[in-house]
């Protein structure tokens, strides 16, 4: 997206349709499911030990059960490579949108390498490991704003993205980049995806401490804006926040690629990183259910969220709460509800079940939310800050304040986050 393109910037949507919204502190309970904690497991490679969240999420355990095998997931970024040890035999044909030098195989930066590998790596070699190890990739490369300066590039590779996910084998569009421009094209292609049963994630910027803007695709109605916590569930204050963000996910002091040579992991934090981790949660619940649709797969990620405050209410930090497939997996806890209408919007939408057959185009939407007040916490009598690293392991309540981060990485136009 160019600087060219209009701005969408007011907010015409219900709050009943959203959810009443808390304030800048919201209480958020723990990302496991409260079952016995096995001794942590022993890592081939230092980047393992360095996925906190795999432990506190209870991945060894879920894996059991599910792993996101007959999940596609696209991801929409700086293209993917297959050939690092984690991804070899990962990844899927794909699209590069950009229409530069190059394929969809050729990742300019790391970035879309990395969400790939977080989604569905499977640790070989000892890279990082997936999530949903069992899911697959569907690379499709879009440009940032350096590839943009440095080639001729696609001036609409955001929404042909977008477009193409939706016509693609994928239940999941996973896309880790961000641009305050909105464009009608853009809009249009999220709509298609939505009326073609994607469930689609976006980051929602590392932009919170400087200006705060809302970001597109994460801002448009039909996209879950995810973003960045800690170990304690404490969201980073780089983390963009209000209206936008619909779930919180683990995006501080996670690894990733440094650089397009794939020589080493760098510690990062970034909402890049929780809006991969988002998208794996999804892959390992919809592979679970796979006669389940999006609208199910997302109900049940909201439903099973972690919060201390009123269900259906807001947080402008976590949206629903911090994500924890566990529940549903491990516990069979929450409720789908209808197949066809989203917990997004409150409304009806087209689209089937996995498979994610082709259906009518979905009519025109308002922007997401409006604007997010700054009202108390609602739903606790009690707000307590819990420092330790063990707080979201052994239960212990956790007041959601905002941390110091860096971004993942920043573009001056379109951004990876």
């Amino acid at each position: 997206m160019t600087a060219g393109m209009s701005q969408a910037r007011k907010r015409s949507g219900s709050l009943v349709s959203r959810g009443r919204l808390l304030g800048t502190m919201a209480v958020a309970v723990t990302w496991t499911v409260g079952l016995a904690v096995a001794a942590p497991s022993v890592f081939a490679a230092d980047v393992q030990s360095k996925q906190w969240y795999l432990e506190a999420m209870q991945a060894e355990e879920m894996w059991k059960v599910a792993t996101g095998e007959g999940i596609k997931v696209a991801v929409i970024d700086t293209g993917v490579n297959p050939s690092t040890p984690s991804l070899k035999g990962q990844v899927l044909k794909g699209l590069d949108a950009t229409e530069a030098d190059g394929d969809e195989y050729d990742d300019y930066s790391g970035h879309g390498t990395t969400m790939a590998e977080l989604i569905s790596g499977t640790g070989k070699g000892g890279g990082l490991k997936g999530l949903a190890p069992g899911a697959k990739i569907i690379p499709i490369r879009i440009s940032d704003t350096e590839f943009q300066d440095e080639h001729s590039v696609n001036a609409r590779d955001s929404e042909d993205a977008i477009r193409a996910a939706a016509d693609s084998e994928a239940q999941v569009i996973s896309m880790s980049f961000g641009s305050e421009f909105s464009s009608p094209e853009e809009r249009e292609a999220v709509q298609y995806a939505q009326s073609k049963g994607k469930l689609f994630f976006a980051s929602v910027g590392n932009n919170g401490q400087d200006g705060n803007g809302e970001e597109y695709p994460a801002a448009y109605p039909q996209v879950v804006g995810v973003s960045a916590a800690d170990k304690n569930g404490k969201v980073g204050e780089f983390s963009q926040h209000g209206q936008i963000t619909d779930i919180a996910a683990p995006g501080l002091d996670v690894p990733y690629w440094c650089d397009e040579t794939f020589q080493k992991y760098c510690d990062g934090n970034g909402t890049s990183q929780a809006t991969a981790i988002a998208s794996a949660s999804a892959a390992l619940v919809w592979s679970a259910h796979p006669e389940w649709t999006a609208n199910q797969v997302l109900n049940v990620l909201f439903d099973t969220a972690s919060r201390d405050w009123e269900k259906g209410t807001l947080s402008k930090y976590l949206g629903h709460g911090l994500i924890r497939p566990s529940m549903n997996i491990l516990k069979g806890k929450g409720a789908p509800g209808a197949a066809d209408i989203s917990p997004l919007t409150k409304e009806k939408t087209s689209g089937s079940a996995g498979s994610a057959a082709p259906s009518a185009s979905a009519s025109s939407q308002p922007d997401k939310k409006e604007k997010a007040d700054d009202g108390a916490v609602a739903g606790s009598s009690t707000e307590k800050n819990d420092d330790s690293q063990l707080g979201l392991i052994l239960g212990g309540v956790a007041v959601v304040l905002v941390l110091g981060g860096g971004a993942f990485a920043i573009a001056r136009k379109r951004r990876t986050a």
